[in-house]
This record gives C-alpha cells, structure tokens and sequence, in this order.
C-alpha cells in the first residue's frame, strides 16, 4: 500500500534547515512519515518503509501545521514535539523501542544499555542502537537523546553537531526533576 500525497516542508532551524514530510491520518490530521536536517526532501524518501513511501510529494503551499511544534521546540518549549503524530513501519522491536523513544526526557539522555532497558530487551544494546539508526522521524522520535554506553555523543544521521546541539538547547530549557 502507497500513501498519496505526501505534503513537505522545509524551515530554517539554529542547526540548520530542517524538513518534515507527512501525509494524512485518518482523522485528516497531518502524520509525520520523515524528518530531518537538510533541505532536500530526496533525502529523507528512503528512509520511509516501502509501505508507507508516498507515491509523490508536493511542497505545501501554507505552513504544516506540525511547524507550529518545531518552532516552539526552537523557542524552548522543549516538550512541543512531544504530541506530535508520527508514522513509522518496521517489526516488532523497532516498533516498540521507537515509541520508547518518545519516553525518553528531554534534558535527560540513555545510554544505549540504558535504552536498551527501557525497551526490556537488557541484552539488546546493538539492537537499540539499529533503532536509533533506522529512525525517519528525526526530532519528534527523539534518537538524539541516547548516547553511546561510554557517555559518549555516539553517531546520529544528521551529523554529531546537530546532536550536539539538540542535547545542549534541550537541557538548558527542559525542567528534569533532580
């Protein structure tokens, strides 16, 4: 199955221009299918699953409704993204650790064991980290707040900079209790 059409656009952000494809939900609201760090939304096509790849996309004329979040994020308001549809396909593993993802605070990274844990698979820290890898939905599923076992920045898609700078923005504006 073929979702049709996807609608794009593409914002300039403190670490650089930032896209986000999506498509209807069944409500009609927009669904984040992919996003991320560049301006070219050829980029971001094949990391959707094949089951959800659209059969064309168009630069949206207005403004997604989903910029509202990311702005806001910009602006500091760091839990923004929280709410935010996404749409990702893949077995049950990826599944699963990428809405543990969106559990992870912000302001308060894992480790790979750590998210590895909160995925309840201990054992599975490389398998973690492929989730991480294998996410589309940069941003609103937050793989830049896992970090290597070591404390390390570890790797991201779009660069350890951008990471960098994400882990920074969202722990001076985030409120972690102690």
């Amino acid at each position: 199955m073929t979702i049709a059409p996807a609608r794009y656009a593409t914002v300039d952000t403190p670490p650089g221009p930032f896209t986000v494809l999506v498509t209807a939900g069944p409500d009609g609201k927009d669904v984040v299918l992919a996003s991320g760090w560049t301006d070219d939304v050829t980029e971001l096509l094949p990391v959707v699953h094949r089951s959800l790849r659209p059969t064309w996309v168009e630069r949206a004329d207005d403004d997604l409704p989903v910029l509202a979040a990311v702005a806001a994020f910009w602006a500091g308001d760091v839990t923004a993204i929280d709410g935010v549809p996404v749409r990702q396909r893949s077995g049950p593993f990826l599944t699963d650790a990428w809405d543990a993802l969106r559990t992870v605070p912000a302001g308060a990274p894992d480790t790979y064991a750590s998210f590895a844990q909160r995925c309840g698979r201990p054992t599975a820290v490389r398998a973690a980290a492929g989730a991480c890898a294998k996410n589309a939905a940069a941003l609103f599923v937050p793989c830049h707040r896992v970090l290597s076992t070591g404390g390390g920045l570890g790797g991201f898609r779009w660069g350890t900079p951008v990471k960098r700078w994400l882990l920074d923005h969202e722990a001076s504006h985030a409120s972690v209790p102690a």
